[in-house]
């Protein structure tokens, strides 16, 4: 079977994450998966054979859907597989010439622009393309009950199929941590690690503000708009560590996560946390509280209410800070590991093509992920 994912871009973030490791997990079970980019491709180059319409971000480019078209035809996919507000709407306006349904993957609850952007303009046209669309996936509850409910997709037409994580690579490592501790020269610090673009859907500034009231060291992995200025803002402890291609190692460091973002979906670095056995405490944005125990749940854009959940993590015994690591693993386990996710996306794309999907062979099942 052969699935083309389309994707506005395929950089470092989280929706192009999936995209890579759905292409790749597709391949491995024999499927023929390859990965089309709008804008130049920058990271995953080899997780697929990847082709790039060359768009500029941001700009409007009908040639592009000439060369898409073109591709298509070349490639003759059985289902066309759309990634993020841009290619969603070119893959559904190709599908009425393509002979293939289309499938539409949402993100975020709020797949704006920039911050104060609004999603009304969005949703309108997500409303409008809709009939073009076999169906839209929806990463987290949260994000299929935001476009549900502003009217953006039918909801007879919406499934949900959440991120998925590739626990063989995050999972609790000694070794790592104690090596990774003695390369940053983190000593016996509280280290805590915040990870994702320097941009305004992560509120980098209410992280800052909380942290100012805690103890010990915080990582800041990620590069973006706002670095300069958030290295300005930073009190004592912070650390800029900018791109990183080691986050299961850096993982380790840490001895909790925390995520301070106003918009998400499913964050993809949340799932790595919890699958590499660190407590998370985050704010309540798009599909987190699937993740996270309310316990360890604050509203967004509130310092005061951050810092004291990272003080409350902070005070408690090493051995429940651990339990509660464990705990958040065994739930990525149970619904997030990537190999049953590449499953459930299989199964789709054969209900979708009108195909039978076949079982799928022992050694390959969800049920044998790592541990």
């Amino acid at each position: 079977m052969r699935i083309a994912l389309l994707t506005t871009a395929l950089a470092r973030g989280g929706a192009e994450t999936q995209v890579a490791q759905l292409a790749a997990g597709l391949r491995r079970i024999g499927e023929e998966a390859v990965i089309i980019s709008l804008t130049e491709p920058e990271a995953f180059t080899d997780a697929a054979p990847v082709y790039s319409l060359h768009m500029r971000p941001g700009a409007a480019n009908p040639l592009a859907l000439v060369r898409l078209a073109a591709l298509l035809r070349r490639i003759r996919p059985h289902v066309i597989h759309a990634h993020m507000f841009h290619a969603n709407v070119m893959a559904r306006i190709i599908g009425v010439i393509a002979p293939a349904p289309v499938i539409s993957t949402l993100h975020s609850v709020a797949e704006s622009a920039r911050s104060g952007g609004g999603t009304r303009g969005r949703d309108l046209v997500y409303r409008i393309t809709d009939p073009l669309s076999a169906l839209t996936v929806a990463v987290s509850h949260a994000v299929a009950r935001r476009h549900a409910g502003a009217k953006a997709v039918r909801g007879g037409k919406m499934r949900v199929i959440p991120n998925g994580v590739d626990t063989s690579r995050f999972h609790p490592d000694a070794a790592a941590r104690a090596r990774i501790r003695e390369e940053l020269k983190l000593g016996d610090e509280f280290v805590w690690l915040a990870a994702g673009r320097l941009m305004w859907k992560k509120d980098y500034p209410t992280l800052l503000a909380a942290f100012a009231r805690a103890a010990g060291a915080l990582l800041i992995a990620g590069e973006g708009p706002l670095e300069s200025e958030l290295r300005r803002a930073a009190p004592p402890g912070v650390h800029f560590l900018g791109a990183r291609d080691d986050m299961p190692a850096l993982m380790q460091a840490a001895d909790a996560f925390v995520l301070s973002s106003v918009v998400e979906g499913l964050p993809m670095v949340l799932l790595e946390a919890a699958a590499s056995g660190l407590p998370c405490v985050a704010t309540d944005a798009g599909g987190v509280r699937e993740m996270v125990p309310a316990t360890f749940l604050v509203p967004p854009s509130d310092p005061s209410a951050l810092a004291d959940a990272m003080l409350f993590v902070m005070v408690m015994a090493e051995e429940e800070r651990k339990a509660v690591g464990e705990a958040m693993r065994a739930v990525v386990l149970a619904e997030h590991d990537v190999q049953g996710i590449v499953f459930r996306w299989q199964a789709l794309y054969r209900e979708v093509a009108g195909q039978t999907a076949e079982p799928a062979p022992d050694d390959e099942s969800p049920s044998g992920a790592a541990g």
